[in-house]
């Protein structure tokens, strides 16, 4: 039997663990945290969609960042100091914009698939996360952003994804919290879902130690090489860590930290209160998720500014005022911040590949839809390494 290891106990090592457990390998998950899933999969926008799958790489976006440099709350922010690192990251994201339907077309296939997988481990393993099954509303606030919004809609639809254009009408019958606000456009993917990712990991690892599936080990990998003498095989899922994992045995991931940011609201309120259904604000790149009755998340915002994990306030106010303005009837009392640094690819497609070792494997780099692709990229990955 071989042995093989994974490096990181977030979204993609567990379901990599998962989908590997299946087969016949003595597995190791090793995590340097105390607690699984104490990273960027700790309190993420918790939106299982492919609704949200547009690639990044587009003009638009570029304008947005260059304003972020002079605009501190700003939904793209760019920390003006030069790296290397960060240059060439920059310079083959602008040189990706010309495939940028290419990549939506690939994320979102992936993405109708990995939403499927999800709701089956829930079924099959009877694990709670929170999932809710309400779909998510999208919307536009421009005729700019709408004929977008429709040409994306030709690309999801070829990939497999329905999301249906619907009226305020429609939209307040889904989700009567939004009722009296007015958008240019609204659209709606019932397929989408949401959950608690944090719940996810902690809870399918306890099924698969009790399954003696796996084995738990708290400890920092800094080099791959010294993994090597005790494994076999090791699959790098370490999020931004896995760059620098990989250059330890000579491979180079694309991969830049680019922080989010989020917010719980503990009791927003029930009834028209707060939302229950998903919310996905394109313009503010905020996203809402109602983890259970007391528990109401949003999330957004791009940050570059390296290795950094500090919460600044000038980027937790506009995700509090965003929620307060749309929503006046919130209970806002109780508030709680989080930041995460998101593994995030200049072509927004996820690593899942061999490195220049046999022994060696990797499954990261999915920026800001990791909860809603790990399931099918660990599923794949398993594929190739079982072969």
């Amino acid at each position: 039997m071989l042995n093989v290891a994974i490096i990181g106990a977030g979204i993609t090592g567990v379901t990599t663990a998962y989908y590997l457990s299946k087969h016949d390998f003595n597995i190791s998950l090793i995590e340097s945290r105390r607690y699984p899933a104490m990273a960027t999969s700790y309190a993420n926008g918790g939106q299982l969609s492919a609704s949200n799958s547009e690639a990044w790489n587009s003009w638009t976006n570029v304008l947005e960042g260059a304003k972020g440099l002079f605009k501190k709350d700003a939904p793209i922010s760019i920390n003006p100091v030069p790296s290397l690192e960060k240059i060439i990251w920059f310079l083959s994201f602008i040189k990706n914009i010309k495939n940028r339907n290419d990549i939506t077309f690939k994320i979102c296939k992936m993405a109708c698939e990995s939403v499927k997988l999800y709701k089956k481990i829930e079924k099959d393993e009877k694990i709670k996360f929170d999932l809710l099954d309400k779909g998510i509303l999208h919307f536009y606030n421009n005729k700019e952003q709408t004929n977008k919004a429709l040409l994306i809609n030709k690309i999801y639809r070829k990939a497999g994804l329905v999301r249906n254009r619907i009226n305020h009408e429609e939209l307040y019958s889904i989700e009567p919290s939004l009722r009296n606000k007015k958008f240019d456009s609204i659209f709606f993917t019932s397929s989408d879902k949401t959950g608690d990712i944090h719940k996810f990991c902690n809870n399918l690892i306890k099924k698969l130690l009790i399954k003696k599936k796996i084995k738990l080990l708290n400890y920092e990998v800094l080099d791959l090489n010294k993994e090597f003498e005790k494994y076999d095989k090791v699959i790098v899922c370490a999020g931004i860590n896995s760059r620098k994992l990989a250059l330890s045995v000579g491979d180079k991931l694309p991969i830049y930290p680019v922080k989010g940011y989020s917010i719980t609201i503990n009791k927003p309120g029930l009834g028209s209160k707060a939302p229950w259904v998903s919310l996905l604000d394109d313009a503010n790149k905020i996203v809402t998720s109602r983890l259970g009755k007391d528990r109401l998340r949003i999330a957004g915002t791009a940050e570059f500014n390296g290795y950094n994990l500090d919460i600044i306030q000038n980027r937790i106010r506009p995700l509090i005022n965003w929620s307060t303005n749309m929503f006046p009837r919130i209970n806002s009392n109780d508030i709680k911040a989080w930041a995460g640094l998101r593994p995030m690819t200049p072509n927004m497609l996820p690593i899942t590949c061999r490195g220049k070792s046999k022994k060696v494997y990797y499954n990261t780099g999915h920026g800001h839809l990791g909860w809603t692709l790990s399931a099918i990229t660990a599923k794949n990955l398993v594929n190739k390494i079982i072969i």
